[in-house]
């Protein structure tokens, strides 16, 4: 594995759901008429900085709210967490409340997040609100029909809302777990792989250790890792093809060296193939929902024509395959990738 320093397009543009996009949204019952959009919640004039539990800046902000709005906008909230979570079912926040709403001007998407708890036990769940973006909701898609992760999500015309993805930062991970004598070394290092694996295939850009979770669960014997991407908004936009391989980014070296120092080469490439060999399993189980997105995202303008080119030469430099310069799309590599998938595994 290697490490380089990756550039990455500071503001990527939000491209609108286009009607093709929302008829198939519609179609797997992702679209959701919802009672509070993203605008308003931007209906705030001022706000409050939030500190972390350090006293350090969080990069959140507490929006303040007129008396008037607080009541239609905590009722609205709780309407789209049942959308979200019980199909509308209104019971499961009967004795549930909005316990704040926080705002991040940091990123694409400028996002809310909404803690929402149960009075009878003050368990409490998040959710966001975000501006719809089709690039995000492709990434979305892709990570629901070719990762072993389900995603949970609604679209109400240019409002995205979202589970959250509950998880450890892989930046806190590193400092606070990567290195626990208790946590097998082999098998965070396996994980990388596969992950770094899926978002190549998915082209799914800019996952810095921040941009993804480590979740881990104790299993009989030993402790098993899974790492989950958190954002998706450089689904397939950048021509640099590094930008798609978690392994070139700097804030990913304490996961890459962990790699170099558990795996050996024959082990390297058999956690690629065990995890080329899953993603052709969902393949053939989700082929026509995934056929429906291609014919959906193929038809729309993600991202620029001199990145499509840019990234079609370095695929076919990095795989010697010249089958990608006869790509025309980001969909179309994503395609290929898959096609190479399907041949690589059946050898």
């Amino acid at each position: 594995m290697e490490l380089n320093d990756v550039t990455i397009a500071l503001k990527k543009p939000i491209f609108p759901v286009s009607p093709a996009l929302q008829k198939y949204l519609k179609f797997y019952e992702r679209d959701s008429k919802l009672p509070i959009s993203y605008d308003d919640l931007l209906l705030f004039d001022e706000s409050y900085p939030i500190m972390d539990k350090y006293g350090k800046d969080s990069l959140w902000k507490g929006p303040i709210y007129a008396s008037s709005q607080i009541e239609e906008l905590h009722n609205g909230l709780k309407v789209i967490y049942a959308n979200l979570k019980a199909s509308g079912n209104l019971r499961i926040v009967q004795h549930k409340y909005i316990d704040r709403i926080e705002y991040c001007s940091f990123g694409n998407t400028h996002p809310f997040r909404v803690r929402i708890v149960n009075r009878l036990n003050d368990v409490y769940d998040y959710f966001y609100v975000k501006r719809a973006d089709a690039s995000r909701i492709y990434g979305l898609e892709m990570e629901e029909i070719l990762s072993p992760n389900q995603v949970n999500y609604l679209v109400d015309r240019e409002t995205l809302i979202e589970e959250h993805i509950a998880g450890i930062p892989g930046d806190t991970f590193i400092k606070d777990y990567l290195h626990k004598p208790e946590f097998n070394p082999t098998r965070i290092a396996k994980e990388f792989v596969k992950f770094n694996e899926r978002c190549l295939v998915m082209l799914l850009g800019d996952m810095r250790a921040y941009n993804f979770v480590v979740q881990i669960t104790p299993d009989f014997d030993d402790i098993q890792f899974r790492i989950r991407a958190v954002d998706f908004d450089q689904q397939f936009y950048e021509g640099n093809i590094k930008v798609y391989q978690p392994q070139f980014f700097k804030e990913n070296f304490p996961y890459v060296k962990k790699c170099m120092d558990q795996l050996t080469d024959k082990t390297y490439l058999q956690y690629q193939q065990e995890e080329k060999s899953s993603i052709l399993h969902r393949v053939r189980s989700e082929r026509h929902r995934l056929a429906d997105l291609r014919d959906v995202s193929n038809t729309e303008t993600l991202t620029s024509e001199e990145n499509i080119i840019l990234l079609r030469n370095g695929m076919s430099t990095y795989f010697s395959d010249t089958n990608y310069l006869e790509c025309k799309t980001m969909t179309d590599i994503i395609e290929l990738n898959i096609k190479n998938i399907i041949r690589q595994v059946k050898l």
